[in-house]
């Protein structure tokens, strides 16, 4: 049903567009990108589910939110240098850190009672950038492009843990100290071909496929395990592997460069 109501959305939409003639809308308002022009491109699917609804009349139609053409949240956007030719760029820039406090009996035990803090810190990290060229074809609202980009990422996480009471013959066991996940890194290149219909003035709908090529790695993950042991505190490090992953396909390899396949929704200005 929500199929259905996805194409009556879409026919809808043609049809008041089709109904439109010319390159200047009735205010004098150019569709088509001009030099100097920048715009981002957003999911179409929650406008025309929404539309697609709104048609069907089924009760269940929620407000359409922006929301990113990646999974992995990154912005992407196209510098016009003329009506035919553009800069595609993306970023993604995530940091991020974490500190929790548990408060613990000290040990050994006082009265009144005393307390120590157990504490963990973690960070992260997921950096993407991507960069490519767009050339444009076409004398009327449909447009067809295609053109070439390349794409690199970084990510790592890490937790810490201090505790405040040592380990020793009244606190003897295990605890982890620290887990780092490893430094992933993905490199992407990427052609793509795709079309556009400007529905308004700078705003269009369309959609691209793409073929290249990906590689990504991960790092070796290690953590640490402190235990005691006859009056010694002994850290054991603990690697578990990275790994590797190539390959050469239609489609895009990378989630920097945003999904391949999808309805989008780009707005220029």
């Amino acid at each position: 049903m929500k199929k259905i109501n996805l194409v009556f959305a879409f026919v809808f939409i043609a049809s008041c567009v089709f109904a439109q003639e010319g390159l200047v809308s009735k205010k004098g308002e150019p569709y088509l990108p001009e030099k100097g022009d920048w715009s981002i491109s957003i999911d179409a699917t929650p406008f025309l589910k929404y539309a697609g609804n709104f048609i069907g009349s089924n009760g269940l139609n929620t407000a359409p939110t922006f929301d990113f053409l990646s999974g992995n949240n990154t912005i992407i956007g196209k510098y016009y240098i003329d009506q035919t030719k553009a800069y595609r760029v993306g970023l993604r820039l995530g940091l991020g850190s974490n500190s929790n406090t548990i408060k613990e009996d000290a040990i050994p035990n006082t009265t009144p009672a005393t307390y120590v803090d157990d504490v963990s810190k973690s960070s992260f990290s997921n950096i993407g950038l991507t960069a490519g060229m767009e050339w444009r074809k076409g004398k009327t609202r449909l447009q067809g492009f295609y053109g070439y980009e390349a794409g690199l990422s970084l990510r790592s996480s890490s937790t810490s843990y201090t505790y405040g009471n040592k380990l020793s013959d009244l606190n003897p066991g295990g605890r982890w100290t620290e887990s780092n996940s490893g430094v992933g890194f993905g490199l992407g290149l990427r052609g793509f071909i795709g079309a556009e219909y400007f529905i308004f003035p700078k705003i269009a709908i369309g959609g691209e496929f793409g073929w290249g090529l990906a590689l990504r790695t991960v790092g070796e993950r290690t953590t640490k395990y402190e235990t005691w042991n006859t009056n010694l505190v002994t850290t054991t490090t603990t690697p578990s592997g990275g790994s590797t992953y190539f390959s050469v396909d239609s489609e895009n390899l990378s989630s920097i460069f945003g999904s391949a396949g999808t309805i989008r929704l780009t707005l220029h200005f």
